[in-house]
């Protein structure tokens, strides 16, 4: 199963909390909050490549699964992870926060904790 192609933000929970909690400023949460952002991923083999475009933000990161990666988080912070390959998920863990990335089929599910705080993304692909 290949995590290859473009997906389109159809639904999100808890994101004003999260973004929070991650220490991004408040004006920052509210302009983001509205803003269906589309999410392109490049799959060769372990290899990723992952563009998220938010507005006129974009957050790129790339990564081998299995080895150690440097991520950068929404709030532009680097962390250090190794992404791990569990059937069709992808799971990370950096600075406190996990991060599963699930393909079923045409939808990617993403799904951030930190704390108790459990934020989840749906896209589509397009």
């Amino acid at each position: 199963m290949s995590f290859t192609g473009k997906y389109e933000l159809q639904s999100q929970e808890n994101f004003e909390p999260f973004m929070k909690a991650l220490g991004l400023p408040d004006d920052q949460i509210q302009k983001g909050k509205d803003i269906k952002s589309t999410t392109e991923i490049v799959q060769n083999g372990k290899k990723f490549k992952i563009t998220t475009t938010t507005g006129s933000k974009v957050l790129t990161n790339e990564f081998t699964v299995g080895e150690e990666s440097e991520i950068e988080l929404p709030t532009g912070q680097k962390a250090k992870a190794t992404v791990q390959m569990e059937g069709n998920k992808l799971i990370a863990e950096m600075k406190g926060m996990k991060s599963i990335t699930e393909l079923n089929g045409d939808t990617i599910t993403n799904t951030m904790v930190l704390g108790d705080i459990t934020y989840k993304r749906i896209s589509k692909r397009v």
